[in-house]
């Protein structure tokens, strides 16, 4: 125990004693450090022997001790018997250990510590030191009750009622289980979301879909962060959602951000468990050289060096720098095909008939729950086809992910003229899904043929015009850029055939077309459906269902 504690141990209203600050206590400190007095051995059920085990530690225990514990609360009727009344107090107060062949212990202090759902501290057995550790995490004001969390998993309302009063006797009142019915439900579904995440996140580490599809799980974990922020400050699972993130990116060689996510996980477990806790020992030299991650560059698909951060950002840029966010469309101006939110990989697309990958295709709605779904497209390069008893084609995507595409429509892909298929051609197909085929490997099951559109011409030269757009197109701050002499200005005039490229005049239209070469970009976009990929709002469009031809947003 601390030689000048922090707290006193005192009457706390409709608890009983619990601990309450005398002084400050800023973030990170050790508010108690404590060895325990009672120790439950691991894998023991509750017997004759257990509780035997039980009454001779405390019997043994000297006199003053012996009284704090028998003052501690009992919830389990005991019918007379020392043996049960001391196993009562034990069930009842207890914090888990789990190591070293210990199940839990009584720890005369920090089983004092009332429970709150929205904890200011956060318990910890310390393997290294042997003793049990509390740690703030959020500056304790003078005169605030010291609370920690009794459940294992963060869970809704109702359940967390339900099992404090099973487990423990007593009706939480803390902050979180006293908010309006609406606040507790968005509460309750941020938590449920964090949980499903967390799953999801785990079984694409375990399985190593971590390293096929990078984006995907960097997106949940990213997600995950965000609503554990929403929830409260300080979380006790950001630490580890950090270190998920640090994970992901460094086998795929990004040493820059696998730092910085290192370093987020390591301060995260000095808050909640201090420097000398496990977690800090075991990772503080990854923070400091993450390139000694057993799994770095698996893959180089994300190389960085350590100091490839960039600088000037304000933090939400650099957030999502950090995050890998696609930058939003925005509203009027043409879409950004190498923009993976809104044309993702197909590792990257949701899964047939999982809800879950689904949510990285919903966008909020204002500042309340509600979601809305929006529409991406998958993009991929013809690589080989076939008729047979029905269209399949070998396709390449924006990755060079090779994949099966189906045709499951009505006619079986007759419906294609056999001019409209070839070889380097690019396929557009709209809120494309992953499909596992029986005697396949996972591809793209085409059902409605208004949802896909061919263009005769390859990927590469349809990102590269997507390029030229995204520099000769997009109006900046009231600008654009004339595409024969590069020259920013607010009065410039669009090519009236495509409709995307801008010039100051005559000229600099004659030069773009004889020595840039409009006409090879040009003579595509005249095309509707083309045209229609850059002109839709693919982030916030209200349509329920689209299909090509899709229709443009005005302005774009």
């Amino acid at each position: 125990m601390n030689d000048k504690p922090s707290y006193v141990i005192q009457e706390v209203p409709g608890k009983g004693q619990g601990l309450v600050a005398i002084e400050k206590i800023l973030q990170g400190t050790r508010i108690l450090c404590e060895e325990p007095v009672v120790t439950i051995p691991q894998g023991e059920s509750e017997s004759p022997r257990l509780r035997a085990a039980i009454a001779k530690q405390v019997d043994a225990l000297e006199p003053s001790l012996r009284q704090a514990f028998l003052s501690m609360r009992n919830i389990h009727p005991h019918n007379n018997s020392v043996e049960q009344l001391y196993w009562g107090i034990v069930k009842t107060n207890a914090l888990p250990i789990e190591s070293g062949g210990i199940d839990g212990a009584i720890f005369l202090e920090a089983c004092r510590i009332n429970h709150a759902c929205d904890r200011n501290a956060q318990k910890n057995w310390n393997d290294n030191i042997k003793k049990h550790t509390v740690h703030a995490l959020r500056d304790i004001e003078k005169g605030e009750e010291i609370t920690i969390y009794y459940l294992g998993v963060d869970k809704s309302r109702d359940l967390r009622m339900k099992s404090l009063q099973d487990k423990f006797g007593f009706v939480c009142s803390c902050r979180l289980c006293s908010l309006p019915p609406e606040q507790s439900k968005e509460s309750d579904r941020r938590l449920a979301r964090i949980y499903q995440l967390d799953n999801l996140v785990g079984q694409g580490v375990a399985s190593g879909v971590f390293l096929s599809s990078p984006l995907k799980i960097l997106q949940y974990v990213d997600e995950q962060i965000r609503l554990y922020n929403e929830q409260g400050p300080n979380d006790s699972g950001l630490p580890r959602a950090y270190f998920d993130a640090a994970q992901i990116v460094l086998a795929h060689g990004d040493l820059a951000r696998g730092r910085i996510f290192a370093e987020r996980a390591v301060s995260g477990w000095r808050t909640s468990g201090g420097s000398d806790c496990t977690q800090v020992l075991q990772h503080s030299r990854l923070a400091h050289d993450p390139s000694t991650f057993e799994m770095y560059g698996w893959s180089t698909k994300w190389t960085t060096a350590m100091d490839e951060v960039p600088s000037g950002l304000e933090q939400d840029a650099l957030e999502d720098w950090l995050w890998k966010r696609s930058v939003p469309q925005r509203e009027g101006q043409p879409a950004d095909l190498r923009n993976l939110s809104s044309f993702p990989g197909f590792d990257d697309l949701p899964t047939d008939h999982d809800a879950a990958t689904m949510s990285l295709f919903e966008d909020s709605v204002g500042d309340g729950p509600e979601s809305r779904r929006r529409h991406w497209c998958f993009l991929a390069e013809i690589v080989e086809y076939a008729s047979l008893f029905r269209v399949q084609m070998d396709i390449k995507d924006v990755n060079g992910k090779t994949l099966p595409l189906f045709f499951y429509t009505e006619d079986r892909g007759s419906e294609l003229a056999p001019a409209d298929i070839g070889k380097e051609y690019t396929i557009a197909v709209l809120d494309a899904r992953r499909h596992a085929f029986m005697y396949d490997k996972p591809g793209i099951r085409l059902e409605n043929p208004r949802l896909m559109k061919i263009f005769p011409l390859s990927l590469q030269k349809l990102l590269a015009i997507s390029d030229l757009i995204q520099r000769f197109s997009v109006e900046i701050d009231g600008l654009r850029t004339c595409h024969g002499c590069e020259n920013k200005a607010a009065s410039l005039q669009v090519c009236a055939k495509c409709g995307f490229f801008w010039y100051c005049n005559k000229t600099c239209q004659t030069k773009g077309w004889k020595e840039k070469k409009h006409k090879a970009s040009c003579i595509p976009l005249r095309d509707p459906d083309l045209q229609g990929l850059f002109r839709f709002q693919w982030n916030g469009n209200d349509d329920a269902v689209v299909e090509f031809p899709l229709r443009p947003t005005e302005g774009a």
